[in-house]
């Protein structure tokens, strides 16, 4: 089977069910969306994992829900699955003139600085930080500020200096609590902590740009590698006779950092 052949038999399918199904005749754009936002987290999670199978299953789960947006887009006069392609195939053109024209960008930081200058262009973008989506989690949303900031030049020279300003904002943080004092377990925390604790996150969210590091993706690995961790050093603690959760926190380190080593 083609290519061709392939992607008509998914917009045929699309159809049917949105014809044919009870589920999917229910659903619209808002109900949809949260699976889309999921599907896409899966991709992330299989690519990242270098799981090849699986991030094949889960590019198809996604695309299929370009397929459905598609539909129901078209269903209200808008464009069809044929324009949205047209569309992106069109912007990709515009947006690489250093492939499909003269224009020069021999470095990935070029090729950036001319997609964000194009970009600027075809959205008539008022202000600075035009139509960034709020909707985005917050890591995103503020490596998404940094780099409109960042476009017009606003931004640290080098990342040192973006390693300092983290620095500076763990400083005023600790002197914050040296302040108010810490929190109480489960209560809200004083205004200044909240404010400075921001700071450190978005002082360290920029330090990430600056390393070419996805903040969002950054943290879930090493959430997933605590957890991972975590269990094992639970494993351990269990093949000794004892229960993890009830011991005190230095043996509880000793199990973690065995398990460290496994997962360095």
């Amino acid at each position: 089977m083609s290519l061709a052949e392939a992607l008509v038999d998914l917009q045929e399918l699309t159809e049917r069910l949105r014809r044919d199904c009870p589920w999917d005749r229910e659903q619209t754009e808002r109900t949809i969306v949260p699976h889309t936002v999921e599907e896409a987290y899966e991709v992330a999670d299989a690519a990242i994992g270098r799981d090849d199978a699986k991030l094949a299953d889960e590019l198809g789960d996604l695309l299929f829900q370009v397929y459905f947006l598609s539909l129901l887009l078209a269903e209200r006069g808008g464009d069809d699955l044929e324009s949205v392609a047209r569309r992106a195939h069109e912007k990709l053109v515009r947006r690489h003139p250093h492939v499909f024209g003269d224009a020069e960008a021999k470095t990935a930081g070029r090729v950036r600085e001319r997609w964000e200058e194009i970009k600027r262009m075809d959205e008539d973008r008022e202000g600075i930080f035009h139509d960034v989506p709020e909707s985005l989690p917050s890591l995103l949303y503020a490596r998404k500020v940094q780099r409109r900031a960042a476009a017009i030049g606003f931004e640290y020279r080098d990342t040192a200096g973006a390693l300092a300003d983290l620095d500076d904002e763990v400083r005023e943080l600790t002197e914050a609590l040296t302040e108010v004092g810490e929190p109480a377990s489960e209560t809200e925390p004083h205004p200044q902590v909240f404010a400075e604790m921001g700071d450190v996150l978005f002082a360290a969210v920029n330090v990430a740009r600056r390393l070419n590091v996805d903040p969002e993706l950054a943290l879930r690995a090493m959430s997933r590698r605590f957890v991972e961790r975590v269990e094992r050093a639970e494993q351990y603690a269990a093949g000794e006779g004892k229960t993890f959760a009830a011991l005190g926190l230095e043996e509880q380190d000793r199990y973690f950092d065995r398990a460290k080593e496994e997962f360095e």
